[in-house]
């Protein structure tokens, strides 16, 4: 019954992204309100950790499971993607060290900021 609560709450705040997309109208994908006002209500106290901490362990452990649709996607559209493969390729290789020192840069940055408040 835990675990039907926990995804109860998830599956609330996702729903709650859904409708502030519609209502907001910008060009930002629900999942991002959602995870938005996720991170919001755990900040706050709204929801503490411990009412959504097994639901979502166990959806980070099989996320990988979660990209195995989309790869098969990426195969049954090969014909559309290979015309454009070459420049997705290059575009990938030159931004992903960008985006991995940017993202090591930010969590330093918390590291540091976290040591210093205790």
């Amino acid at each position: 019954m835990k675990y039907v609560k926990q995804f109860g709450i998830i599956l609330f705040v996702t729903f709650l992204g859904e409708l502030l997309k519609m209502a907001l109208g910008l060009p930002i994908p629900a999942s991002i309100y959602g995870l938005c006002l996720m991170l919001l209500a755990l900040k706050t106290g709204v929801i503490r950790l411990e009412h959504v901490e097994s639901a979502a362990t166990f959806l980070i452990e099989a996320m990988p499971v979660m990209f195995i649709p989309a790869a098969v996607g990426l195969t049954e559209s090969w014909g559309e993607l290979r015309p454009v493969l070459l420049p997705v390729v290059v575009i990938t290789l030159l931004t992903t060290p960008f985006v991995m020192a940017a993202t090591g840069r930010v969590a330093q940055r918390i590291i540091r900021r976290g040591g210093k408040d205790k």
